[in-house]
């Protein structure tokens, strides 16, 4: 409770009682009390207003499973690199090694693309507004 331990509290309750004195010391719990209700009121009006807009319960979500400690890239990348993603990802999709076979082989159809060089000693050309 904000760091503060059970004599320090007594302490400041004591010093509370001291400086508000006993005429007012009614007033003043009440008014505590009424802060704490109105807290508690706006927090249910909280709960509630998320409930109705998120169409779930508070209560009822897992929040265990959005804990970001619970998160392993070393385990995560292991499990992914040892999932056995050797079957099509639908009944007629060919497989991986299918793809990659077709991709070869249209490859080797292109023509070779022509790579113009400048000639030896020739600076590349500079556009001074690019920089």
């Amino acid at each position: 409770m904000l760091g503060i331990n059970g004599p320090e509290f007594l302490l400041l309750l004591i010093i509370g009682l001291l400086v508000i004195g006993p005429s007012r010391l009614p007033e003043y719990t009440q008014k505590l009390a009424n802060i704490v209700k109105e807290v508690r009121r706006m927090a249910s009006g909280a709960r509630e207003q998320i409930k109705d807009e998120v169409g779930i319960d508070i209560d009822d979500v897992d929040w265990k499973k959005y804990d970001p400690r619970q998160y392993d890239p070393r385990r995560i990348i292991k499990e992914a690199l040892l999932e056995d993603d050797t079957k099509p990802v639908s009944p007629g999709a060919p497989s991986a090694v299918a793809t990659v076979a077709a991709a070869v082989a249209t490859a080797e159809q292109r023509p070779a693309r022509a790579i113009e060089r400048l000639p030896a000693g020739e600076p590349a050309p500079f556009d001074s507004e690019a920089t």
